[in-house]
């Protein structure tokens, strides 16, 4: 599945800071100079996920696109806390958030937006990831604005997971402090430890008094900061590009897409985003036993078909044997039930022997059906297929004895004209005669 990381620039209060101090800071927030987001975007294109296969940067409109979008936010720009998860109902559970941890909080409330860590439980400690609101809402909407679905925001760096070592990144600050001379030149050291996330200079004693020791941390830097990396850590570290490093803060776990900001799923982007589920590599499995499942329901289907149809060319050859058998004379078998039928009828013809439909046959059922006290017949005619009596005084009650009499056989009565006509009833809808 291929995966789009955009990079968010990091917020340029920290050059304000340095210029003017927390009043430039404060001044800049209200101006919404701190809300200005890049006419290019910078991003990271990767066809499995896990590869970069293009980088760059261009206008949303013009960015290459992707099953996934993921929007990494900058190194220092997401700060993590780790408190008790309170017990709160979903639309409670930012405003308890924001109650449990009002003190360890600089800015105002309504300029925040808080994240749970992937796994969080109600009721025991997590973290809880905070970053400014206004500029991240901004990010979206534009993005989104021009067709972009943002599915997943990640933080730079994130607390590691239990039993994972240490993470020490050096990178060079993407804005105008690393243009400086001096302390201003020194690279920045982004620390993810079990205790907590950091990002600082390596000029500073903050640095070495947070560094972990060396065997129990994976150190990474970017290649303009490995010289420095190295020379500060003293040992070598393993080089990662920037592009690396967005990518793989890409595939983390947390999303701080949440509460006021999660995605809306409705519609087709509901549509889309189950079909990019279901076709992610994690559903591989189910996908290959859906096809299996498809697969040995089409051959299960294949072979009854040809079972029934076996069964019916057997059942036709049978007949078609009998009827040879019975008959010699019969040379071509198109129909084996007709052809039989009509046989018997010669061979019966032949012998003398009435059939069903001839006159002594319904003469028969006449008799064995006549009311009682019916007189005599005076008259009668046959025509091959019906037989009609005369009889005087033959009304509507007689015919009604005769019927019942005659219910169960193929044969039926009927008044035409004041005459008695019997004649054998027709075979049923899909029947032979």
């Amino acid at each position: 599945m291929s995966l789009l990381a955009l990079l968010l620039p990091p917020r340029e209060r920290l050059a304000a800071r340095a210029a003017g101090g927390n009043d430039a800071v404060a001044a800049q927030a209200r101006s919404g100079a701190a809300l200005k987001l890049p006419s290019a975007w910078s991003f990271v294109f990767s066809t499995d996920g896990s590869s970069v296969a293009q980088q760059g940067s261009a206008a949303p409109a013009l960015l290459p696109r992707a099953d996934q979008v993921v929007l990494v936010l900058a190194e220092g720009d997401v700060s993590w806390h780790r408190v008790d998860i309170p017990r709160a109902p979903p639309a409670r559970l930012r405003s308890a958030l924001l109650g449990v941890m009002e003190e360890a909080l600089l800015e105002e409330d309504d300029s925040l937006h808080f994240a749970l860590a992937a796994g969080s439980t109600a009721g025991q400690p997590g973290w809880v990831a905070v970053t400014h609101r206004p500029r991240l809402a901004a990010a979206l909407t534009a993005l989104e604005g021009a067709g972009l679905v943002v599915e997943r925001v990640v933080a730079a760096t994130a607390p590691p997971a239990t039993g994972e070592p240490a993470r020490g990144h050096f990178h060079a600050q993407g804005d105008s402090e690393s243009a400086g001379e001096g302390a201003e030149a020194q690279p920045w050291l982004s620390l993810a430890r079990p205790d907590g996330v950091a990002c600082v200079r390596l000029g500073g004693a903050l640095a070495r008094a947070l560094q972990p020791e060396a065997q129990a941390a994976r150190w990474t830097a970017t290649p303009a900061a490995a010289a420095a990396a190295e020379q500060w850590l003293g040992a070598p570290v393993a080089l990662m590009t920037e592009a690396e490093r967005a990518l793989e803060a890409a595939q983390a776990s947390h999303n701080l897409r949440q509460f006021d900001l999660a995605v809306r799923m409705r519609g087709t982007r509901a549509l889309r985003g189950a079909g990019q589920r279901f076709f992610s590599r994690e559903w591989r499995p189910v996908r290959l036993g859906l096809v299996a499942l498809v697969g040995l329901q089409l051959l299960g289907l294949n072979v009854y078909a040809w079972q029934q149809r076996q069964a019916l060319e057997d059942q036709r050859s049978a007949m078609k044997t009998l009827l040879t058998t019975t008959h010699p004379g019969v040379r071509v078998v198109l129909d084996a039930p007709l052809q039989m039928q009509r046989e018997t009828e010669r061979l019966r013809a032949a012998a003398g022997r009435p059939g069903d439909g001839d006159l002594e046959a319904l003469m028969g059922a006449a008799a064995a059906a006549w009311p009682d006290g019916q007189g005599p017949v005076q008259t009668l005619s046959f025509d091959g297929s019906r037989l009609t009596l005369a009889a005087p005084g033959f009304g509507a009650p007689q015919l009604a004895q005769m019927q019942e009499r005659l219910r169960g056989s193929t044969v039926t009565a009927e008044l035409s004209e004041g005459r008695l006509v019997l004649a054998r009833q027709a075979p049923a809808a899909g029947r032979r005669p």
